[in-house]
């Protein structure tokens, strides 16, 4: 059903959830189009047409094709096992940051517990991806990756892992200076119900991604318990 899958952190069901999924335009868990709020002078749907289709999360794993013999049922399994071996854990919040030219949310304070569980799970289920294709080597090959990049792309099938991870929440496409600005301003006051101070980390999400390019939340794991889909 799916041609690629994927380790997310997605929010539970809650305020910050719906008004993620609103603002993107769609809803990852329920697999869904969402309308999406009304501004004066900004183009929500223009700006949020990138981050769209990956639904709110921030990665974990980024998404890979499944190796020959592995299925979507081992490594949901697997990923049952991992997060029951993990504790849940409170980072001191989610702040609006500039990545570049887009928005996105990063953690505040010290993010070691992600970091360490991002590392983790880049090594846990490197077993259940698929080589990349050279036409997907070519398209992640950028000249601006460092040697160890190189070196991880072609070990991960992803550059930004290890010491170059950075947990972010995208929340918009590339955007003008002018539009960063507005845009920001709008941010903050659009995701204030979400109270994202402290923030909570206590679950994981394994999502595919469909034909379309939607990805879609397949199941969630919770952290620290032995039966745990959630």
């Amino acid at each position: 059903m799916y041609s690629r899958y994927a380790i997310y952190f997605t929010p539970p069901p809650g305020v910050f959830a719906c008004l993620g999924a609103a603002w993107l335009g769609w809803d990852i868990k329920t697999g869904t189009t969402v309308h999406q709020p009304d501004y004066a002078g900004v183009d929500i749907n223009k700006i949020t047409q990138r981050p769209r289709k990956y639904g709110l999360h921030g990665t974990i794993r980024a998404p890979f094709r499944l190796a020959d013999g592995q299925t979507e049922t081992g490594l949901a399994n697997a990923l049952e096992t991992f997060c029951s071996g993990r504790e849940p854990f409170v980072l001191d919040g989610l702040t609006l940051s500039k990545i570049g030219r887009f928005l996105a949310l990063t953690p505040q304070g010290n993010p070691s517990a992600l970091v360490d569980l991002a590392g983790d799970a880049i090594e846990n289920f490197e077993r259940f991806r698929a080589p990349l294709s050279d036409d997907e080597l070519a398209r992640k090959n950028s000249p601006a990756l460092t040697e160890t990049q190189r070196i991880y792309l072609n070990t991960f099938g992803y550059p930004y892992v290890k010491e170059y991870f950075r947990f972010h929440i995208t929340l918009t496409g590339p955007l003008s200076p002018d539009q960063s600005s507005s845009v920001s301003t709008l941010l903050l006051d659009y995701l204030q119900p979400a109270c994202l101070r402290p923030f909570t980390i206590d679950s994981l999400s394994l999502c595919g991604e469909a034909s379309n390019g939607y990805f879609h939340e397949i199941d969630r794991f919770a952290l620290g318990k032995a039966t745990n889909s959630v």
